[in-house]
């Protein structure tokens, strides 16, 4: 097989070495990009999650060191109507 391949000229085997090379090569190009793929969506999906629940938290936060009269004019309440639920979360918050 060598006699055959040094029978072959050069601008024949430089390609084709080349071309086995790339052959040889490239499965582990590939799972490379795949691992720094997976990689990436996971970091990504973590700063996702992070960001949500430091929103959550903000709200959570907002929420409890509200009184119970902010809170019924957040929800758009007429006067009647906010009066009723501002003495409905006062007897709520009353009771242990």
């Amino acid at each position: 097989m060598w006699a055959f391949i040094s029978l072959l000229p050069d601008w024949v085997k430089l390609p084709a070495a080349g071309l086995l090379g790339a052959l040889v090569v490239s499965p582990g190009v590939f799972l490379y990009g795949k691992h720094e793929g997976r990689q990436a969506a996971a970091v990504e999906a973590l700063e996702q999650s992070v960001t949500v629940l430091r929103q959550r938290n903000k709200i959570d936060e907002a929420i409890s060191s509200a009184d119970a009269a902010r809170l019924c004019t957040d929800f758009g309440l007429s006067d009647d109507e906010a009066a009723e639920c501002v003495r409905r979360l006062a007897s709520h918050g009353a009771e242990p």
